[in-house]
C-alpha cells in the first residue's frame, strides 16, 4: 500500500473506534487480534494488514470490510460490481422492475453531471 492509502485505513480504524467509544484493547479482545495489532494499523505501521484480521476488525467496529477496503484504496472502484449485481446481492428481494427503475434514476442522475455509468473510471481516477 502507499503512504495515504495506509493513512485512509488508520483513520478509518481509528475513527470508527472512538466513534463507538471503544479501546484499542477492547477492538483486539473482541476481534481476536493483538493489541499491538490495533495500535500499528493505527499508527499506520502495517503496509500489508492480513486480510483476516481487518475482517475481524470490520466487524467488531460494525463497518462493510468493503468500506474498510475502499477507503483505504486496498479496494479499487474497478473491483466493485456494477449497480445491478449491487442492487440484487444487497437487496435480495427486491423486483426486477425496482432494481431498473433505480438503474434508470442513477443513469440519469450520473449523466446530469457528466457521467457515463457504462464506462468505470479510468486507471487512477477513483483513488
Amino acid at each position: 500500500m502507499q503512504e495515504k492509502d495506509i493513512q485512509g485505513l488508520a483513520e478509518t480504524i481509528s475513527s470508527q473506534r472512538k466513534k463507538l467509544g471503544l479501546s484499542a484493547s477492547e477492538v483486539a479482545r473482541q476481534a481476536g487480534v493483538a493489541k499491538g495489532t490495533i495500535t500499528r494499523l493505527e499508527l499506520g505501521q502495517i503496509a500489508s494488514p492480513r486480510m483476516d484480521n481487518l475482517r475481524a476488525i470490520a466487524d467488531v467496529l460494525q463497518l462493510p470490510l468493503t468500506d474498510i477496503l475502499a477507503e483505504s484504496s486496498l479496494l479499487r472502484g474497478s473491483d466493485l460490481p456494477t449497480l445491478s449485481p449491487y442492487l440484487r446481492t444487497k437487496f435480495k428481494g427486491m423486483p426486477d422492475s425496482a432494481v431498473r427503475e433505480i438503474e434508470e434514476h442513477f443513469r440519469d442522475v450520473a449523466a446530469r453531471h457528466g457521467m457515463d455509468i457504462n464506462n468505470g473510471p479510468a486507471p487512477g481516477e477513483d483513488e
